[in-house]
C-alpha cells in the first residue's frame, strides 16, 4: 500500500510535500510551466516519451538519493510516465528510501483538493481484514453519500452489486473489490449488503457523489476527555492537505487553552499526512512556551542546500503548553503525522508516547515541479526532516524512535472520540502514568482487545486518485 504524502512550505518557490506514500499534493503556486531539464521537445509536447524525458531531467536535479536513481532503465519500456518513475526508483525503493513516493498527477485535481477539499465517492474510508477476507468501514464523512444512508465506523462491507466481498478477495485481493465499487466519478451507484455493528443487515443503493473532505469531524474532531479529574484535549485530524485544517485546529486549542488543557491526544490513525505548513502550525499551537526554539529542519541534497531551512515555534494565541502528548498512529500514519510526534521527541522526551501500533515510516518529503501544459505535476522526494536533535531515519516507523510506545487495537466497533475505545483508552493511560505494553512486545496479562491489534490494511487502489492517495483508505 503506497502511502506517500505531502508537505509543503510557504517559504520555498516550490511545494513540499510530506505525504503517507505513493502520493503526495500541493498547496498550490507551485512551478508551473517548469522547464524542460530533461531535454527533448517543446515545453507543450505531451507525447509519453516527452513526459518521460522531462520526468527524468527533474528527478536528475532535484531527487533526494540521486545515487540511487537507476540511469540504465529504458523509457521506451513503459507505457505511463508512473511506471518508468518506480523503475527509475526502484534502487531507493529496495532500501526503504522511497516506497512509491514518488508519482506524477494532476495539477488541477491536486490543486482542487488542497482548496477546498473537492472530492468524488461514497465518503467513507476501508480497512481489509487480510485473514479472514472481511472489508470494513473504519470512518464515515458527514456530508457525503454512504453517511446518509446509515454506513459508519464498524459497518462491514458484505456484498457489492451481489458479488460477495469474500468471494472478490479470494478472486483479486482489496483491488477487486475496489473495482466492484467503481471508478471515483459523481453518478457512479452500487447496491451494497452492509452488516451493522449490531448485527444486522441491509441492502442499500449508495451513489457517489462530489463532497468536501472535513478536516476534523464536527461529531468527535475535537473534545475534552476527562481522565480521572484531568481535562485532556483530543484532537482527531483526518489529514494535513486541506488549509481549512488551519481554522478548525485554532478554534479547537482555543477552547483547549480556556479550559485549561495541558495534555493532548492527537489522533492520527489514518493520517497521511499532508501541509507542512498545517503541521507546523499544529506544533505552534501545542508549544505556546516554545516560541522561537526548533521545530523541525528541512534538508535537501548537497546541490540543493541554499533551500535547507529550519522552522521555529511561532507564537500563536490559541496556543497551549502541552506538557504530555499521546499519538495514536498505525500503518496508515505518515508523514505530516509523523514530523509532528517527531519533533517533540527532544522537548518532551519520556512524556510523549506513540499509542496503537507501528507508524509507516516517512521522514522524507516531495516538492511539486509542474509542467502546465501537460497538467503533469511531479511530485518527486527532495528533502528530508528532522527534529532538533537531529533525529529522523524512521524509515521502518516511529517505534523505533519515539521514547515511550503502548500498543493498542483500532477498535472499529466504537466511535472515534469514545475514551472507550481500545486506542484512546490506552492513551489515557499513559497519560494518567498507568502501565502499558510496549508496541513489538508480548501482550501478556493484557486484554486481547486492547493490547493484540488485528492485522487490517487500508485499501488502497492501484491507481489513486490525488485525494485516496492523501486520504489512506477513501472511497
Amino acid at each position: 500500500m503506497g502511502l506517500g504524502r505531502t508537505i509543503f512550505s510557504a517559504t520555498l518557490a516550490f511545494s513540499l510535500a510530506a505525504c503517507g506514500g505513493g502520493g503526495g499534493s500541493s498547496g498550490g503556486g507551485g512551478n508551473t510551466g517548469g522547464s524542460l531539464t530533461g531535454g527533448g521537445g517543446s515545453p507543450d509536447d505531451c507525447t509519453l516519451a516527452s513526459r518521460q524525458d522531462w520526468t527524468l531531467g527533474q528527478m536528475e536535479e532535484w531527487y533526494l538519493f540521486p545515487s540511487l536513481l537507476d540511469r540504465t532503465v529504458n523509457a521506451g519500456n513503459f507505457s505511463s510516465v508512473q511506471g518508468y518513475i518506480d523503475a527509475l526508483v526502484a534502487p531507493a525503493r529496495a532500501q526503504d528510501r522511497d516506497r512509491y513516493f514518488t508519482y506524477i498527477t494532476s495539477i488541477a485535481e491536486e490543486n482542487a483538493l488542497i482548496s477546498s477539499g473537492s472530492n468524488a465517492g461514497f465518503g467513507v474510508r476501508l480497512s481489509y481484514d487480510v485473514a479472514a477476507r472481511r472489508v470494513f468501514v473504519v470512518e464515515a464523512f458527514e456530508n457525503a453519500s454512504a453517511f446518509a444512508q446509515g454506513i459508519d465506523r464498524g459497518s462491514e462491507i458484505m456484498a457489492i452489486g451481489g458479488q460477495t466481498v469474500a468471494a472478490l478477495m479470494a478472486s483479486g485481493g482489496a483491488q477487486a473489490v475496489v473495482n466492484a465499487l467503481g471508478p471515483s466519478d459523481p453518478g457512479v451507484t452500487r447496491q451494497l449488503r452492509i452488516r451493522q455493528p449490531n448485527g444486522g443487515e441491509v441492502t442499500v443503493g449508495v451513489t457517489k457523489t462530489e463532497y468536501a473532505l472535513d478536516p476534523i469531524s464536527d461529531r468527535y474532531g475535537a473534545k475534552i476527555l476527562d481522565n480521572g479529574g484531568t481535562k485532556v484535549g483530543y484532537i482527531n485530524l483526518r489529514t494535513f492537505i486541506i488549509d481549512d485544517a488551519k481554522t478548525q485546529l485554532r478554534d479547537a486549542f482555543a477552547v483547549f487553552r480556556a479550559e485549561g488543557v495541558t495534555q493532548v491526544i492527537l489522533d492520527f490513525r489514518y493520517n497521511g499526512g499532508g501541509l507542512v505548513s498545517v503541521a507546523e502550525l499544529l506544533g505552534d499551537l501545542l508549544a505556546a512556551d516554545r516560541t522561537g526554539q526548533v521545530f523541525s529542519k528541512t534538508t535537501f541534497r548537497d546541490s540543493k542546500s541554499d533551500f535547507n531551512e529550519i522552522a521555529l515555534f511561532a507564537a500563536a494565541p490559541q496556543a497551549i503548553a502541552a506538557t504530555k502528548i499521546a499519538v495514536i498512529g498505525t500503518e496508515g500514519t505518515a508523514s505530516a503525522s509523523e514530523l509532528v510526534a517527531n519533533a517533540f521527541i527532544p522537548i518532551l522526551g519520556d512524556d510523549i508516547a506513540l499509542i496503537g501500533t507501528d507508524t509507516y515510516g516517512k521522514p522524507v518529503g516531495q516538492i511539486a515541479r509542474d509542467r502546465s501544459a501537460c497538467d503533469d505535476r511531479l511530485r518527486v522526494v527532495a528533502f528530508r526532516s528532522v527534529n532538533a536533535d537531529d533525529g529522523g531515519d524512521y524509515y521502518s516507523g516511529l517505534a523505533s524512535v519515539m521514547p515511550q510506545t503502548c500498543r493498542a487495537s483500532d477498535d472499529i466497533l466504537t466511535p472515534l472520540g469514545d475514551p472507550g475505545e481500545a486506542s484512546i483508552a490506552t492513551a489515557l493511560d499513559f497519560l494518567a502514568g498507568r502501565s502499558c505494553t510496549a508496541i513489538g512486545a508480548a501482550a501478556e496479562g493484557i486484554a486481547e482487545s486492547r493490547a493484540a491489534p488485528a492485522k487490517r490494511e487500508l485499501v488502497m487502489p492501484q491507481a489513486p486518485s490525488p485525494a485516496q492517495i492523501e486520504i489512506p483508505g477513501l472511497q
